[in-house]
């Protein structure tokens, strides 16, 4: 699997090329920002896009939607729950003082336990709200795309609307801990991580935070 990661927009989030090598197809995941530079590396990589994927729909990870959509002619998917805040990216920005165009709607609309298939990987999608009312992670292949559900050593922020702390702790302990140790964990934000490290380490997790 090739997995290339660009840090992008105001807030740095990470996105995710995540590239078949057999058939060069490629999934995007939360291209916040920066839509050409996106492209760019997706053409050095010799890839091309068939799905763009929003792990939620804070402004921060839909921002190059539609220049991803537009050029590419990739899928775009989301869950349900978060179709609302997605329609919402630009007032969200506003209130940051910042601006995002707006994004055009999926195609597809996610659900817990859906299977992405991108060439001959295979993503199973998990939801995990607390975050966001959608929030979701794409696990496979040994490796887990978590959006602002787990980032090394934290969790999401719960104090947006439509968080909920004990949602996103239920979610994270129940779905995400059970996932082997060695599972590579690429959080939307900040550096990677893996399970097995999150377990032991992460506050939030193990305790230590109350």
């Amino acid at each position: 699997m090739i997995i290339k990661t660009l840090a992008v927009g105001p807030l740095q989030v990470n996105c995710y090329l995540v590239g078949c090598p057999r058939t060069a197809k490629a999934l995007v995941i939360d291209p916040g920002d920066e839509g050409p530079r996106i492209l760019a590396a997706l053409a050095e990589a010799g890839l091309q896009a068939v799905l763009v994927v929003n792990t939620h729909g804070h402004f921060d990870h839909v921002g190059a939607n539609a220049c991803l959509v537009e050029a590419s002619g990739a899928e775009l998917a989301l869950h349900a729950a978060d179709l609302p805040l997605l329609r919402q990216a630009a007032r969200q920005a506003a209130s940051y003082g910042l601006q995002t165009p707006p994004s055009p709607e999926p195609d597809r609309l996610l659900h817990n336990g859906d299977l992405i298939e991108i060439g001959d990987l295979s993503f199973e999608v998990i939801h995990t709200p607390g975050h966001s009312p959608g929030g979701i992670c794409l696990y496979g292949e040994g490796h887990l795309f978590c959006g602002d559900t787990l980032f090394a050593g934290s969790i999401g922020r719960t104090d947006l609307p439509g968080g909920d702390l004990d949602q996103l702790l239920g979610h994270i302990r129940n779905d995400l801990m059970i996932l082997p140790e060695a599972t590579q964990v690429h959080p939307g934000h900040g550096p990677d991580s893996t399970i097995g490290r999150e377990k032991s380490l992460n506050p939030f997790i193990n305790g230590d935070y109350l």
